[in-house]
């Protein structure tokens, strides 16, 4: 934490079932936070939708907890600018009320909207426009023909077709802006002209005026209106600026602003960024691109498996951990990586696949599921927790390998997000990938990031290279021992051979359980 005066930047986080406000000092230095959690609305299994106010009240609360916090004066409060979570679409009527729910990104309910999109465009046309390997039920641009077959009232009724971002922009200005990062997998947008693609609106059944104005990521909108400043209580002078993609802020957060820079969050998921001079595609298709928080700038982004198989192994057989984690005040995954801990690199033989819910880049394989390979009786719970630490490095690694063979140099990874926090997690990264592994002091590179764009937005750096040099902080830089990348070597070509040897067994199990 930080009291140092001058002005105050604010980082807004809108996650997919939490936000978070953060205040920083010009230096980077963390003043206060706050976050709050709400809930998803899934009343079916395809179905993922929040009440936009929702989102709304939820921010305003956490703001009045940011500014009760001591340290903070509220008169020093310069800038707002915004991560946020992509695909999440909100329509709204002419004077910017919601027409309905926000249709959440991880809604699936577009699936024969997606399919006919597919069939409608080339693939290699719609890869070249939108950056995106592949039409998903995910993206907006289905989700609005959904809304135009299944909704046509309430899709007559709409003004404009918003993401959360553009909708806080909105709600904070009064201005319906949207830029690049999180324009990019709507899949209506050209990533390469940064102009919206007239051929995918034709087939929505929308034009340009039911849009936002397009801008670049760290760029002032405009003071808050003077109603939403008295509502939150903040000045009247601060500034908003847009942000960007909650991945793309998070790479800024740890600095990932320029070529030859790549950057992990272990999440629920792990999301990868390598950043890019411009836009490039993956003859493959295993990589999308897209548009990142830098103007001008491009990343190679992509989520795969992560956590979750933590958090399952957790929920499912971690009962002693959440016992002693609710009596001593710790956290139940710091006790299941502790265990990991007591094991020796390669788990003793034991190689675990972590694709729960199937793999995604560069696999991208929906068919892919977990396993546990190479268990003997001298295996324990430590063995599988250190496994499943291991298999997520080795999903790190399989995205290094073709990041390589499309010509990029990863001389470093910066980690962020939940799995950062682990010191034996990112040694074992270290050790798997053959690369220095760097953290961050700034417990939370999203909310820092969007503070950094506040920053340019405001004018008080030339750029986000120039605000992340001075603001970001490095904590620890975690090198390859030696000793430990030869037998992660084996353990690795281990690994892909037990994949590739599963997934005629995986194609033969989602047929049977169809």
């Amino acid at each position: 934490m930080s009291d140092r005066a001058g002005p105050l930047l604010i980082g807004l986080d809108l996650g997919t079932t939490a936000l978070k406000c953060a205040a920083y000092s010009e230096d980077g230095s963390l003043v206060a936070s706050s976050t709050k959690e709400y809930e998803l609305l899934t009343p079916t299994a395809n179905v993922v939708e929040v009440h936009p106010f929702t989102y709304w009240n939820e921010f305003s609360s956490a703001i009045h907890d940011l500014l009760a916090e001591p340290g903070v004066d509220t008169a020093q409060i310069a800038a707002i600018g915004i991560s946020a979570q992509g695909e999440t679409l909100i329509p709204v009527h002419a004077n910017g009320t919601p027409t309905r729910n926000a249709i959440v990104w991880l809604d699936g309910r577009a699936t024969e909207e997606s399919d006919e999109l597919a069939d409608r465009f080339d693939e290699k046309q719609f890869y070249e426009v939108t950056g995106q390997p592949s039409m998903l039920p995910t993206w907006p641009a289905a989700k609005i023909l959904w809304l135009a077959r299944r909704e046509a009232n309430l899709f007559d009724q709409t003004a404009r077709f918003l993401l959360i971002e553009d909708y806080f922009l909105w709600r904070l200005t009064g201005e319906y802006v949207s830029e690049g990062s999180l324009l990019t997998s709507t899949c209506y947008w050209d990533f390469r002209t940064k102009l919206w693609w007239p051929e995918m609106l034709e087939a929505l059944g929308i034009d340009q005026s039911r849009l936002p104005a397009i801008v670049e990521p760290g760029v002032a909108v405009g003071k808050l209106l003077p109603d939403v400043a008295l509502e939150l209580g903040l000045p009247a002078s601060t500034t908003v600026c847009t942000g960007a993609l909650d991945q793309a802020c998070g790479a800024i957060g740890v600095g990932t602003v320029g070529p030859g820079r790549f950057s992990e969050n272990t999440g629920a998921a792990v999301a990868l960024c390598a950043t890019l001079r411009e836009a490039r595609l993956d003859p493959e298709r295993r990589m999308p691109c897209h548009y990142h928080g830098v103007p001008d700038t491009y990343m190679f982004h992509t989520f795969t498996s992560g956590g979750v198989v933590l958090r399952w192994y957790r929920d499912q057989f971690g009962d002693a951990e959440r016992s002693v984690a609710s009596v001593s005040g710790r956290d139940a995954y710091d006790l299941l990586v502790e265990e990991a801990g007591t094991i020796a690199p390669g788990s003793e033989g034991l190689v675990l696949i972590p694709h729960l819910q199937g793999a995604m880049a560069p696999e991208s394989n929906a068919n892919a599921r977990g396993a546990v390979v190479g268990l003997n009786l001298r295996h324990g719970r430590a063995h599988v927790a250190r496994a499943m630490l291991e298999s997520i490095a080795f999903v790190v690694r399989r995205n290094v390998e073709v990041l390589e063979d499309l010509g990029l140099e990863i001389p470093e990874i910066r980690a962020l997000g939940g799995g950062a926090r682990s010191r034996l997690w990112k040694q074992i990264e270290a050790d798997v990938t053959k690369r220095p592994v760097l953290t961050t002091r700034q417990p939370d590179a999203a909310t820092l990031g969007a503070a950094i764009l506040a920053g340019v937005g405001l004018g008080r750096y030339v750029s986000a290279q120039e605000a992340a040099e001075e603001m970001v902080q490095i904590d620890e830089t975690f090198e390859p021992r030696a000793g430990n990348c030869g037998l992660y070597d084996e353990t690795y070509a281990i690994y892909k051979q037990t994949y590739e040897a599963l997934c005629p067994v995986f194609d033969s199990l989602a047929k049977v359980h169809a």
